[in-house]
């Protein structure tokens, strides 16, 4: 495995900003992080290789927890091929981790895309799969999105079971409605396997979020998007999510599935720390030919989003995760907080071990763009997926 040295770049390590740093790659990992004038007085082996990012930034790799697809393939292809390609196609794109998302389905075909994703799992040729987000099934029929209801079901233990069983362990996280019958079982139950609950599609009141609050569901699911709303007299899901710093929560950066004004008024209030970038894409995402399709429905481009074609629902984003991150600098949000959205904040709240931040020890998962927020490298477990630099 090759030794790896990137300088003359800002280093966005995920808790700090740093001009004219130096990052050095060893064995797959971070071996060191230094000044440009420390580097200029090192002396590397013939071995090594030594880029110039000419300014550029170096950040940590950024990490999708929820996304359905990308470039024509989707977890509901039901295919480690599928997954397989996504790894491969996102890791050209500055993603190094990320947690194929699967819809609800019927049973036996959740059960086959859970085992499509496992399979990947240490075989992946470009982004890692961190482990399956579960949307669902025990969610609300009232906050759906483009969720198709006959999937959706009422909490049972024994199906939980039998979709982690599929997992093999590696169900990461999941989105559940807080309000739902028996929730705080399930809670509990997921607790003790390390499954990280999100509320999302919920139609929870505000005193139903704060009992999830108590069983353990502290992070939640593309916030504004399919939850009840504030109100005056019952704050529902969004205003218990502003109300509590201690509430982390999801946002697709796209401009579309939420206004960036109310994204401003969420890291106003919000700490940066509880803030996670997703892109929540569907399968033709970065897909240039016809048809498009989103789990088994025909959709269309309209201004970035896509909708179902049947009757023009929105169905999802068409966001990639650096692109998610150019909006929310060019919205005010600084460069340094917004990486710790991106890349850093992820890896802590689902428990992904060392990685999200340039430290010495942990995995050698980076990417390199530059102020146009191209990215010119990304580097996976010390392996380069794309060199432009």
């Amino acid at each position: 495995m090759a030794t790896i040295c990137i300088h003359n770049g800002t280093l966005l390590s995920g808790y700090a900003r740093m001009e004219r740093c130096a990052i050095l790659v060893e064995d797959g990992l971070i071996a060191d992080v230094f000044s440009e004038r420390r580097f200029e007085q090192k002396r590397f082996s013939s071995e090594t290789v030594v880029l110039d990012a000419c300014g550029a930034y170096i950040a940590p790799g950024l990490i999708d927890s929820h996304i359905h697809g990308f470039k024509g393939f989707g977890t509901e292809d039901m295919s480690a091929d599928a997954i397989m390609a996504m790894s491969e196609e996102l890791g050209r794109y500055g993603v190094t981790a990320f947690c194929p998302t699967i819809y609800p389905m019927e049973v036996s075909d959740m059960v086959t895309s859970i085992h499509a994703v496992t399979a990947v799992m240490g075989r992946e040729t470009g982004a890692r799969v961190m482990g399956v987000h579960l949307e669902g099934p025990f969610i609300s029929p009232l906050r759906l999105g483009v969720q198709r209801p006959e999937f959706v079901q009422p909490v049972d233990i024994d199906l939980m079971e039998r979709l982690y069983q599929a997992g093999e362990g590696h169900i990461t996280n999941m989105t559940v409605a807080p309000e739902i019958k028996g929730m705080r079982e399930l809670a509990l139950y997921s607790l003790k396997r390390g499954i990280v609950l999100q509320a999302g599609h919920t139609d929870a009141t505000y005193e139903n979020m704060l009992e999830g609050m108590q069983a353990g569901i502290q992070h939640s699911t593309h916030f504004f998007n399919a939850m009840s709303r504030l109100h005056h007299r019952d704050p529902g899901a969004v205003g218990a999510i502003l109300i509590h710093a201690e509430l982390s929560c999801e946002i697709i950066a796209d401009g579309k599935h939420v206004h960036p004004d109310l994204i401003r008024l969420l890291m106003r209030d919000k700490p940066t720390s509880k803030v996670v970038l997703v892109t929540d894409a569907l399968k033709p995402t970065e897909q240039h030919h016809c048809p498009l399709f989103a789990n088994l429905e025909e959709v269309e481009l309209v201004d970035g989003s896509f909708h179902r074609k049947s009757d023009g629902v929105i169905a999802g984003s068409s966001l990639t995760m650096i692109r998610g991150v150019e909006n929310l600098v060019s919205w005010g949000v600084p460069i340094e907080n917004v990486v710790e959205m991106a890349a850093s904040n992820p890896a802590r709240i689902l428990n992904l071990g060392k990685r999200g931040r340039l430290i010495p020890g942990y995995e050698a998962d980076i990417v390199v763009f530059d102020a146009a927020f191209k990215v010119m490298a990304s580097i996976v477990a010390g392996h380069f997926m794309l060199n432009e630099l």
